[in-house]
């Protein structure tokens, strides 16, 4: 399981992408390259990491069930996500 403090400055860094996201709009569409560098570095979207929302790995992301795949196949094995079967052939 993932500290929560790196869950926790995932969060931060999801809230300054949102505080700045229309204002990054209009520097990029005015093409004002030096007023996006002037923006703090949180405030870019790739700085963002996908997390798992049960255990906060960042490893292994599917992100169609926005968990790691070790959490993916524990829960899918005691039945816990609807539609998802273990196969066999």
């Amino acid at each position: 399981m993932a500290k929560t403090c790196w869950t926790e400055r995932n969060k931060r860094k999801a809230k300054t992408v949102a505080k700045y996201a229309k204002l990054r709009q209009e520097l990029k569409a005015k093409k004002d390259y030096v007023g996006i560098t002037l923006l703090p570095r949180d405030a870019s979207p790739t700085r963002l990491i996908n997390r798992c929302r049960v255990s906060g790995r960042r490893r292994a992301y599917l992100r169609r069930f926005q968990m790691s795949r070790l959490t993916f196949r524990e829960m899918a094995l005691q039945g816990l996500i609807p539609g998802v079967t273990k196969s066999s052939w």
